[in-house]
């Protein structure tokens, strides 16, 4: 029996060297696997670098999409808004005739008050009719005649307190009524005046953007038969753009001489413009200033960052374009340095692309 009980225990070690090395194989397989998931990933990732840029520059493309239809978007936004301010006079016209209402009803209950009061007072009237008549037939009793007598001019004296209260209370209601009819009509006139303003707003807003409408289609129609095929000078949706490398030298705000005939060029179209857009539409040229990402170098005394630079360039040509005849109330200069870039490089295409002077014919 020995020999049976040392052979099961020799028998029952081989399953845990069998279990410790199947640990050990599965440990193995898993830190293989977790290299080759390192490896991958790390390969992938360098693949998905170029992509990257490539859908960066998709959503760059995507966004000046969305800002060529902001304006409409603006436009669409505007009429929603005036329509929303005539459903708010509507309502104010339902609360005036609730107001009228309740007008109504102030001064039902005052009549009816009133008829109370009436009554009330005739039938002190009649008791003191009564007390009267009592007096005349104790004559033959003066205590009780005293008594009689000290009654009457108590209720006398309650009549006398009924009418002095009820001349008050016809007194505050009629105050407020007039109050309430005078509320009713000025509530009546503001509604009245605010309903007129409201609907030649309306009709004088649509009309201006209908018709700032068509004559910005002509506008870009005219630069663009000018311009020919200039590369210097592009539109890009509702706005014209100019490259700042022909109109200023490196960190000036100079207008060069070539720079100046461009915007003669310019100018001409807009004078034509000036005299063709009626006057009640109040139109403008915005002329914003924009740079590259560049610093600006230590020790310029003129200006000290590219937020100034591109207010400067704007500036200048706002000022040209005035010298060369267009009203300076069309014009609205403004400068976003580098904020705005074009392109998102620093190669030397992109920061000449990002230095520019962009013109939008608009609405004030």
């Amino acid at each position: 029996m020995l020999n049976n009980i040392r052979f099961r225990e020799r028998t029952n070690a081989w399953p845990g060297f069998v279990d410790v090395f199947s640990n050990l194989v599965i440990i193995l397989i898993f830190l293989l696997v977790v290299f080759l998931f390192l490896w991958t990933t790390t390969s992938l990732f360098n693949k998905n670098t170029g992509a990257t840029k490539v859908a960066a520059l998709e959503q760059e493309k995507q966004e000046q999409a969305e800002q060529i239809m902001k304006m409409a978007a603006d436009n669409e936004k505007a009429e929603q808004d005036l329509i929303a301010a005539a459903e708010v006079v509507e309502s104010q016209k339902v609360e005036i005739e609730n107001q009228r209402e309740q007008t109504k009803n102030i001064a039902d209950a005052y009549e009816q008050q009133v008829a109370d009061l009436v009554e009330k007072q005739q039938a002190l009237a009649d008791q003191i009719d009564a007390l009267t008549q009592e007096l005349h037939q104790a004559t033959t009793a003066k205590e009780e005649m005293a008594r009689m007598e000290s009654e009457r001019h108590e209720m006398q004296d309650k009549m006398s307190a009924q009418v002095a209260e009820l001349n008050a209370r016809i007194a505050e209601l009629q105050a407020s009524l007039d109050q309430a009819e005078e509320k009713s009509k000025q509530q009546q006139v503001e509604y009245t005046e605010m309903s007129n303003r409201l609907n030649k707003a309306l009709a004088d807003k649509v009309a201006e953007l209908n018709s700032l409408s068509e004559y910005q289609s002509d506008f870009y129609k005219q630069i663009k038969m000018a311009l020919g095929d200039r590369t210097t000078i592009k539109q890009d949706g509702d706005r014209f753009i100019v490259s700042s490398d022909i109109l200023f030298g490196s960190g000036s705000y100079k207008i060069s001489e070539s720079g100046k005939k461009q915007i003669a060029l310019l100018a001409n179209i807009i004078k034509d413009f000036e005299e063709k857009i009626p006057s009640n539409i109040d139109w403008i040229i915005r002329v914003d200033g924009h740079t590259d990402n560049k610093l600006v170098l230590p020790g310029t005394a003129t200006y000290k960052n590219n937020m100034q630079l591109s207010l400067l360039r704007a500036t200048a040509v706002v000022n040209e374009l005035v010298k060369n005849g267009v009203s300076k109330r069309r014009l609205v200069p403004s400068g976003f340095g580098e904020l705005h870039p074009v392109e998102l490089g620093n190669d030397p295409s992109s920061l000449q692309k990002n230095r520019r002077i962009e013109l939008q014919l608009t609405n004030k």
